[in-house]
């Protein structure tokens, strides 16, 4: 007999061999039903699976990131034997589940190619197969004999995946009907729960994202357990494009991007950098009272003060090539993260434990190289700013120095109208090789994280594996107002880095301690967090934050100079205005003003002039309203009070 610790730290014993579903099936019929693969101490596998040790379970449905990774992992091999049945000599590449759904790199013969006029029928393959509730069977093979069987189909990317990234003993390929992959898996038991299916859209894919390579063509797709699920998830999808946030950001002139400057280079605009200006004035504000000192560190810095802090070894491949100084022979790297800096911040004096905790802060800009088809507006760039800060205290601290970073990142986020949830990420428990730093070290690390999440009453899931590489974290995640969820604020515990930068103070006994550091950043970055509040309020932003809280209209030239008389009384008292002097009709003011999405609009013309007042349409046409301009800028002023006075 083993015994299975469940979630809840209820414990059962079963025969050993148990697998998965068994145990579901021992709790409830219905579970049994609904359940899609299983988790045994931090890794997903299949139901069928058996379980020979005690282990810790957790029993996964649809509606857990896990469940949808096995389901979308099994949807993307349905594709591929689908694309297999209808295009003969096709070659496959890589074809896993993603955030959401999944996809698969494939290459057609004779220069062919899959246009969106075929996804009907490729649809209708994979139903048609489905359909079939054929089995996945998972099989341990020797590289060998994976060589030889996926070389006799012709496969000459799983050949070469095979020869170039796996090792003997270590490979397992999944069989459905006539399709075989390559895959760690995990799968869901047959095709049957794949219910309804989409793909929605075709791209140019290198083949191992190497520009050299042959170019591959990428098909997305999403599918569900329920045809109604993929109804919503389309009528969701329709409501993202309207509140796509490149395109909300160019008819509110908030940022661009110019081919000449560079891709993935954002450049903020002037009332974009309004907004992100008064986003860092918000979380300034607040970490001020918190105890927080501001930096400011330089762009690039030498490739030694990298390879010291271990990032150079872990993510040199997404930097940036260094800059070769050819008079002095060294090497800079344009800066990929900010904490080696405000290590050296540390460092650059004696300390005593009298200093600390030592807060750092800095709104630092970074630079990481995105493969250029990766891109994606403001949510994957290859410069962004981020709200970066470093705490460096004594281990005794670390309880308390966590706990006031949740309370930062509950008041910067709150503000903003997000309900969030958090994920503990730790360690891979079966792979520690992967991560610098002491055992005893995460142990403390992951300690303290899990603590300050009880304390604070704050639910969270762990996941094993999704840890920073020196530390384990805790991410923040949000989900907007269509129902997408996003990782925005984290907070990650570092046992590591002072000691890589022999970094100590002189502790109360007089000896020489190394301190712990934190890294927080509640927004994330500021282009991602901008991205997601534009498509999560439609660039309907609160008041206080609005770049332009007024638009005033003249009814013709005429009165222009009395607008421009009530833009300047706003400017003195707080007000922000803009002024629309075209030579157009009032009406289509107001509509391309509306378009701008500024939340209210001033009607002026010989009334209000003689009158000394505005006439107030709020965005979207509520109840107007005519009112002197003392009365309507009070009104804007007290609304912004009301709504900041929490921060």
């Amino acid at each position: 007999m083993i015994n299975i610790t469940f979630p809840d730290g209820s414990v059962r014993s079963y025969e050993q061999g148990v697998t998965g579903l068994q145990i579901a099936e021992s709790i409830s019929p219905a579970l049994a039903r609904d359940v899609i693969a299983c988790g045994v101490n931090g890794e997903t596998i299949e139901l069928n699976r058996p379980i020979m040790e005690d282990s810790k379970i957790a029993l996964y449905k649809w509606d857990d990131e896990q469940g949808k990774h096995a389901f979308w992992h099994t949807s993307a091999h349905l594709l591929a034997e689908a694309l297999q049945e209808l295009y003969p000599g096709i070659q496959f590449g890589f074809g896993p589940a993603i955030e959401n759904g999944f996809f698969y790199d494939v290459l057609l013969p004779n220069g062919e190619s899959i246009k969106e006029g075929d996804f009907d029928k490729i649809e209708a393959k994979m139903k048609e197969l489905a359909g079939k509730k054929e089995p996945v069977v998972r099989k341990e093979v020797a590289k060998a004999d994976a060589l030889k069987e996926f070389a006799a189909a012709g496969q000459t990317y799983k050949c070469e995946h095979i020869e170039q990234d796996l090792e003997d003993g270590s490979i397992t390929t999944y069989t459905q009907g006539a399709f075989t992959d390559l895959c760690k898996g995990p799968h869901l038991l047959n095709t049957g729960a794949i219910k309804a299916i989409k793909l929605t859209s075709v791209a140019g894919a290198f083949w191992r994202g190497d520009a050299t390579r042959e170019q591959m063509q990428r098909l997305y797709g999403i599918s569900f357990p329920k045809k109604k699920m993929l109804d919503e998830y389309l009528v969701m999808i329709e409501e993202a494009k309207k509140r796509d946030h490149r395109k909300i950001g160019k008819e509110m002139e908030l940022f661009m991007f110019s081919e000449k400057v560079g891709k993935g280079l954002p450049i903020w605009l002037p009332k974009g950098t309004e907004l992100r200006l008064r986003l860092q004035d918000h979380l300034r504000k607040v970490q001020t009272r918190f105890g927080y000192k501001e930096v400011i560190t330089p762009h690039i810095g030498n490739k030694h003060l990298y390879i010291t802090s271990g990032h150079y070894a872990h993510y040199g491949k997404d930097s940036f090539r260094p800059i070769t100084t050819p008079e002095e022979g060294e090497e800079y790297m344009l800066k990929p993260m900010n904490c080696p800096h405000h290590c050296e911040v540390f460092g650059w004096k004696p300390r005593s434990y009298k200093d600390l905790p030592l807060r750092l802060a800095e709104f630092g800009t970074v630079y990481r190289y995105e493969q250029s088809g990766e891109l994606h507006g403001l949510t994957r760039v290859r410069s962004f700013t981020q709200d970066d800060a470093h705490i460096f205290c004594r281990p005794d601290q670390v309880k308390q120095e966590f706990l006031n970073v949740m309370d930062i990142i509950n008041i910067v986020l709150t503000a903003f109208g997000f309900n969030f949830e958090a994920q503990i990420s730790l360690r891979d428990p079966n792979d520690h090789e992967k991560y610098v730093g002491t055992d005893e070290d995460w142990a403390l690390a992951e300690k303290a994280i899990v603590e300050a999440c009880k304390e604070k009453g704050l639910p969270a899931k762990v996941e094993y594996g999704e840890a920073a590489f020196y530390g384990p974290k805790l991410d923040f995640m949000i989900k907007d107002a269509i129902g997408r969820r996003w990782q925005l604020g984290t907070i990650q515990v570092d046992y590591n880095l002072p000691k890589r930068f022999q970094l100590e103070y002189t502790d109360e006994d007089n000896t020489k301690k190394t301190p712990v550091m934190i890294h927080r950043a509640p927004f994330g970055s500021m282009e991602r967090f901008c991205a997601v509040l534009i498509e999560h309020t439609a660039g309907h932003f609160p008041l206080w934050l609005t770049p332009d809280q007024v638009a005033i209209l003249p009814i013709s030239e005429k009165y222009n100079d009395y607008a421009a008389e009530v833009a300047k009384y706003f400017d003195s008292v707080g007000v922000r205005a803009t002024i629309d002097a075209r030579n157009e009709k009032i009406g289509r003011k107001v509509r391309d003003n509306e378009l701008k999405r500024i939340p209210y609009m001033l009607i002026v013309g010989e009334k209000e002039q003689a009158d000394g007042t505005v006439a107030v349409r709020p965005q979207g046409g509520g109840e107007q309203s005519v009112m002197s301009m003392a009365d309507f800028a009070k009104k804007i002023n007290d609304e912004c009070a009301e709504m900041t006075k929490e921060f």
